[in-house]
């Protein structure tokens, strides 16, 4: 996600061929009314949940990410987090985070023990992992826009686009230290940046933010995609998909 203020959310229906703004009232509660929780943080970003419900999302340049609670109880769940960026959780529990200072994939496990997932691709940096969609088999997508950080202390870019990347799930036969196939899936967007799939894990959605275009693909049963298409002519810094299938993007702000 990039350091664009958002601040309005537009609901599409994905049509054939198209996509088309629906009614808010299909999917709210009547009566439902927007509600600033906090205006204590600079910058945030990467809102999930885990399974049992509580809120997750980031402040980035303040280096945290806060937990909202079922409760309405907001707490910092880890500080320092490696300037996270987009997040979300599995069924296990275990948050998937962009961490963007040192250019890594994180996995933060429930006891908030840290793995890093990925770093480079094919010996040499990532630009800055910043969305991540996790598919339901276990594999994952993420984008690596190049938004220069002012906490950075790395060198100049080394990958020559910026690009969508899928990580293989990890299969049982393998041993614990065999790495996870990394595989660059998308590489003619000019910024991807927001990024989510359906629940079927059958179709994957990326933002070129620059561009202002979102696009639809078909993911193969390996997580290569096919058949990529216009899904609509908005950019997004965040996505996200519903149970009926509604795609929900962050723009316009």
């Amino acid at each position: 996600m990039s350091r664009v203020k958002t601040s309005m959310i537009i609901l599409l229906a994905m049509l054939a061929g198209g996509c088309a703004a629906v009614s808010e009232h299909g999917v709210t509660a009547p009566g439902a009314k927007v509600e600033r929780l906090s205006r204590e943080f600079e910058f945030t970003e990467g809102a999930t949940c885990d399974p049992e419900g509580h809120v997750y999302f980031t402040d980035q340049p303040n280096d945290r990410i806060m937990k909202w609670s079922v409760d309405g109880e907001l707490s910092v769940f880890m500080k320092p987090s490696n300037r996270s960026n987009g997040m979300m959780f599995d069924t296990k529990g275990n948050l998937y985070s962009c961490a963007d200072e040192k250019n890594e994939l994180w996995l933060i496990a429930p006891d908030k023990k840290v793995t890093v997932l990925v770093k480079e691709y094919k010996s040499k940096l990532l630009n800055a992992p910043n969305d991540v969609w996790l598919r339901p088999d276990g594999g994952l997508y993420f984008t690596d826009p190049w938004y220069k950080r002012d906490w950075w202390k790395r060198g100049p870019q080394e990958q020559e686009v910026e690009g969508v990347y899928h990580l293989a799930p990890e299969r049982k036969e393998d041993k614990s230290d065999t790495p996870r196939q990394l595989t660059r899936v998308i590489d003619d967007l000019e910024t991807p940046n927001g990024i989510t799939g359906t629940p079927d894990g059958k179709a994957l959605y990326v933002s070129d933010l620059k561009a202002q275009r979102t696009y639809v693909c078909d993911i193969r049963p390996d997580g290569s995609l096919t058949n990529k298409r216009l899904f609509c002519e908005m950019g997004s810094d965040g996505m996200t998909v519903d149970s009926e299938g509604n795609v929900y993007l962050t723009g316009k702000g």
